[in-house]
């Protein structure tokens, strides 16, 4: 009896931790990384780094003066030298810690084992960045930060800057115009573009910039931010009259900056500029963002005179994505499938598309009309989302890298609310007047009287 006895004063609690772990670890991974992940993986780094480095094969012959000096001083065997390690920063999903690389190595040796070193140390995944020339940083995330995705507190993004997504290494998306004025969203049918929509418009519905949509599905997806919105198309017919519109206003912006290059010659240099943004705060007008949803709708067509149009409206488009970034007009182009098999000009219009974003998608053709001529290998990464995870999506850009993303919950009524609250902040733009949308103005309740009504009687 007293060994029963015992038996349940240490099993008891041992089994509550333990289950109580187990429990913490699949529905709140955040506090059981902080609590029980945090300490366990810094004790296997700490008692196990130099033999992993070892195996890893991230280790070189030491030095002939290190050979003399232990030899000289002690009697132990000399092994071989590991990358010098730095000092361990914990982080709310992982741990940080910068490696000095010995003489031979380069940022891609460590690249290559990160695999291996993640399955070492017990973390879900690792990820290695150049710091400066010999320094990497190593990138240990304790757990699946895109299961139940929070974007971080320092997340804060700035002008034509909005942080829409995380990133599987813990970091956020910043979807960056003055860096990538263009991009290109593809997704299948409830992969989550829409929500990256919601956090796009957002995001930017805060800032001074003039938003101009066109969604050819009537209206659907972009007709609840309306009060925000500057400009907006719902079918093919109003789409073919906008466009030329906001083609005369990059013109019209490209002749306030010839104008401006056409100055004295004794001007400063700092003051003769070939973008919007080297005017005067004064002079300078407003940046356009153009969301296109649906893009395919524009280059459908059925009649001969359909087909015209069609060739108009995708000239616009190319001269847009061309000139516009000068001019402080850009693109945001949202679709399903994006080909050259929708006629003259997708390539070219592809192309101008610096930034790529790939939701799920239903065949692999997609996925390589997205990023198969910019980072081939993120295709397979692209075919092998769930479609149990909506918002999971790869970024890439033309510079080759590329990274899984995925965007946090955004309720559509949210998202309007934050519309209607900054649909003050519209800038005025005469040339987009005509085609600015009807914002239904909302009933007024009447107040509840204070005192309830008696009936007067004879």
């Amino acid at each position: 009896m007293s060994d029963l006895t015992t038996l349940l004063e240490v099993g008891g609690p041992v089994a509550v931790l333990g289950g109580g772990a187990a429990y913490a670890r699949a529905k709140h991974p955040a506090a059981y990384w902080s609590t029980i992940g945090l300490p366990v993986s810094t004790v296997r780094l700490l008692g196990s780094y130099g033999s992993v480095m070892e195996a890893c094969g991230l280790t070189v012959a030491p030095s002939r003066l290190r050979v003399l000096a232990m030899k000289a001083m002690t009697q132990r065997e000399v092994r071989p030298v590991p990358p010098r390690r730095g000092i361990i920063r914990p982080t709310l999903t992982g741990l940080k810690l910068r490696l000095r690389l010995a003489p031979g190595q380069e940022p891609a040796d460590i690249a290559a084992s990160a695999e291996r070193l993640r399955h070492a140390w017990g973390v879900h995944s690792a990820y290695v960045t150049t710091v400066k020339p010999g320094v990497v940083e190593l990138r240990l995330v304790g757990y699946d930060v895109l299961r139940r995705v929070r974007m971080p507190r320092k997340a804060v993004g700035g002008f034509l800057k909005v942080p829409v997504a995380l990133r599987e290494d813990a970091t956020p998306f910043i979807r960056d115009y003055r860096t990538i004025p263009h991009q290109l969203t593809l997704g299948a049918t409830l992969a989550g573009k829409s929500m990256y929509l919601r956090h796009l418009i957002a995001g930017l519905a805060r800032q001074p910039v003039a938003l101009v949509g066109i969604d050819c599905k009537r209206g659907v997806e972009l007709a609840p931010f309306a009060p925000r919105l500057s400009a907006l198309a719902t079918d093919p017919d109003q789409a073919a009259e906008l466009l030329p519109t906001l083609v005369k206003e990059m013109e019209g912006r490209y002749d306030l900056i010839r104008a401006r290059q056409g100055i004295a010659p004794d001007t400063p240099d700092e003051e003769i500029t070939s973008d919007i943004w080297g005017l005067p705060e004064d002079e300078r007008p407003v940046p356009v963002v153009l969301f296109v949803d649906e893009v395919a709708e524009l280059f459908l067509v059925a009649t001969k005179k359909d087909e015209e149009r069609r060739d108009e409206m995708v000239t616009q488009l190319i001269r847009l994505a061309q000139l516009g970034r000068a001019a402080g007009i850009y693109l945001e182009v949202c679709g399903q499938r994006f080909g050259a098999e929708l006629g003259k000009g997708a390539t070219m219009l592809r192309a101008q598309l610096t930034g790529r974003v790939c939701h799920r998608v239903n065949d692999e053709a997609s996925a390589k009309m997205a990023l198969g001529d910019i980072a081939p290998e993120a295709v397979h990464a692209a075919c092998s989302i769930a479609p149990e995870r909506p918002g999971l999506a790869v970024a890439g850009d033309t510079s080759g890298g590329w990274s899984r993303i995925r965007t946090p919950y955004l309720s559509l009524g949210d998202a309007a609310e934050i519309c209607q609250a900054s649909a003050h902040m519209v800038p005025d733009l005469a040339a987009l007047k005509p085609f600015r949308p009807d914002v239904p103005v909302r009933p007024v309740e009447a107040a509840a009287p204070v005192v309830l009504p008696h009936p007067v009687t004879d």
